[in-house]
């Protein structure tokens, strides 16, 4: 896409592209003796746990083998006692203990159904009062604008109080007296499921509202934080469902994060701490585990669109990884003491989503250069390519996610140089803003030249020179114009400042080309081959035909182009004027000059034959280039 430049500008451009490079490659160094340093620290600590644990072992298993000896010996002296207070007591002793024994197993029995009616009253009375948190109520938890000065945060109750009340009860007796701890089991399983349906009705909830805009509760009329405010162009019907599908899930993640910090709170009142983050992950998994297989499905819809060629819908994803990306550090905070499979499940789902982000993005820059160049699918009024305006719309879209799909490239950037440092380099802030935003730059700049590269191969198409120039006119004047209605330009200038210039260069250039078209109308009103004459003088007849053939040639050429390039298409009304302008301008100037030479020559009885148009009537038949309904 580069036009021909001196070779200062070559060579600045280079070196501008070896600092990239060098930027890059500084990067990579800096991160690996990073790696370095942690790969070191860790086997330190390794070989130091290694150390202990072997001088654990040595001291503990002699006092293990003499506790075990110590034990069997307690054995024999309690069954020799049992033995010995057998023979020597009387009978009458006996009974007596017998009758003391009795009354110890009723008791121990009655203890026993006490217990057992308490985790039956624990049970009943978690089951009873806990119910899903209703979807209006989560969309004010979760909804609330940080710009919000008076907005008081929302209190999730999930039991009532007297209710929770007798709950801590009951597990505090359940733990000092009956120790028993399967109530916490019961705990998790009741209030997992509740969580789980919590979400659940969320989303259907999005689904039974799409048809309405009043989907936050009057409580709460503000956006959610994290959700996205600019939307890629909608197209009616399927893409409306996706979006509603999209902003279903963004709003299940940020109220996961909510619900899941609201019951570690009401977890911490009935639970001993040292269970509670074991059972705060248990509580969890379900629906934590559905969210993560709803992010894999998103991903795997995606995959199957790069099959397809569908880059449009890959977009679907982007909203969404910027989401997670932002309710991450909340998410890490929330799940912080939990496992590490738990605490892995969204790191691993937002690598997935920008790996298949950056596949994307891609091969739709290697697809917008390898579009086929098929007759049939070309505009046959040379108006924009529907490939010009599927590219551009694709890189408006990327507008609004910049920083997500700028960290897409730099995590492929990194895992082409090394593919065993991608984990680290799977958040977005592991990449300079600055670094990021220069690779997608270099990305739609990559775009912008394969797409015009095409366009060349394209016009290739077309027989006629001048319905050629018209179509890459259009097309370089349509990217130019999308460029700077967007903040694209200024996006792209971060890399290659230039850009402006080059596609005003080639614009012009095809305005040239196409006013080349016009010279075999032109030529005929030159004075080339025209005869010395004085006024009045009488012509051969020789000189006579050359008069004749220069007018019906010009009369010819201008109702041919006419009638051929009015159905021709400029779609910038200030660039089809432009042209016409130019047009008129030229021709209408040459053709008074000729009419003024010829004006007092006799070389035909019957001149209105010759003669048929004014040079008003040419102006007029130039404004209706270009223009189908004239």
């Amino acid at each position: 896409m580069i036009p021909t430049e001196d070779a200062s500008a070559r060579k600045r451009e280079i070196e501008d592209k070896l600092k990239q490079e060098q930027e890059t490659l500084s990067f990579i160094r800096e991160s690996l003796e990073k790696s370095d340093q942690l790969t070191k620290g860790m086997v330190s600590i390794l070989s130091s746990f290694e150390s202990r644990l072997m001088q654990l072992e040595n001291s503990i298993i002699p006092v293990h083998k003499q506790t075990e000896n110590l034990q069997r010996l307690q054995e024999n002296v309690d069954q020799t006692l049992s033995c010995l207070d057998h023979v020597i007591t009387p009978p009458e002793t006996r009974v007596q203990r017998q009758s003391d024994i009795s009354a110890v197993l009723l008791q121990k029995a009655r203890f026993e159904r006490g217990k057992e009616l308490l985790e039956a009253e624990f049970r009943s009375l978690l089951t009873r009062y806990s119910k899903p948190v209703p979807p209006i109520l989560i969309l004010d938890a979760i909804g609330g604008d940080e710009d919000m000065e008076v907005q008081a945060d929302v209190t999730l109750e999930h039991l009532p109080e007297a209710v929770l009340q007798d709950i801590i009860c009951i597990s505090a007796w359940l733990l000092e007296y009956g120790r028993n701890q399967d109530f916490m089991n019961v705990y998790f399983q009741v209030r997992s499921s509740q969580l789980d349906r919590s979400i659940k009705g969320l989303k259907e909830h999005f689904r039974k509202n799409s048809a309405t805009s009043a989907l936050h509760s009057p409580a709460v009329q503000t956006k959610l934080k994290y959700t996205p405010t600019k939307k890629p162009p909608k197209r009616p019907g399927k893409d409306d469902v996706l979006d509603i599908e999209i902003d279903s899930y963004i709003h299940c993640i940020s109220a996961f994060v909510k619900l899941a910090q609201s019951e570690y709170a009401l977890l911490t009142e009935i639970i001993p701490e040292h269970h509670q983050k074991k059972t705060f992950d248990s509580l969890i998994q379900e629906a934590l585990d559905n969210l993560m297989l709803e992010g894999d499905n998103i991903v795997s819809a995606a995959r199957r669109a790069i099959m397809r060629h569908d880059y449009s819908a890959v977009l679907t994803i982007f909203p969404i990884l910027r989401h997670l990306k932002q309710t991450k550090p909340d998410f890490d905070t929330t799940l912080q003491g939990t496992a590490a499979s738990t605490k892995n499940k969204l790191p691993a789902l937002i690598t997935s989503m920008e790996s298949i982000g950056a596949k994307a993005l891609e091969e739709f820059a290697d697809s917008i250069k390898n579009d086929p160049d098929k007759e049939y699918n070309m505009p046959k009024d040379g108006t924009v390519h529907e490939l010009t305006s599927n590219a551009i719309l694709f890189l408006q879209q990327l507008l609004d996610f910049q920083e997500t799909a700028g960290a897409m490239l730099a995590s492929q950037a990194v895992e082409t140089c090394l593919l065993w440092f991608s984990e680290s380099s799977s958040s977005a802030s592991s990449y300079s803003s600055e670094f990021s935003r220069k690779l997608l730059s270099t990305y739609i700049y990559k775009v912008l030249g394969n797409l015009q590269l095409n366009l060349s191969n394209k016009a290739k198409v077309y027989e006629d020179p001048a319905l050629r120039a018209v179509f890459l006119h259009n097309n370089y004047n349509y990217i130019l114009k999308s460029l700077e209605k967007s903040e694209l330009i200024q996006l792209v200038a971060v890399t290659h400042k230039k850009v402006e210039g080059s596609y005003r260069e080639l614009i012009e250039q095809e305005i040239q080309n196409y006013q080349r078209s016009w010279l075999r109308v032109t030529e005929h009103l030159t004075e080339r081959n025209i005869p010395a004459f004085q006024p009045g003088t009488k012509l051969k007849d020789k000189e006579r035909q050359i008069i004749k053939d220069k007018f019906k040639g010009f009369n010819d050429g201008l109702e041919e182009l006419c009638k051929i390039q009015q159905g021709w298409a400029v779609p910038d009304k200030e660039q089809r004027d432009a042209i016409r302008q130019a047009q008129k301008r030229v021709v209408s100037e040459a053709y008074r000059a000729f009419l003024q030479r010829c004006a007092n020559i006799s070389f035909t009885k019957n001149p209105e034959k010759y003669h048929r148009y004014s040079a008003e009537q040419v102006e007029e038949m130039i404004d209706k280039l270009f223009d189908t309904s004239a």
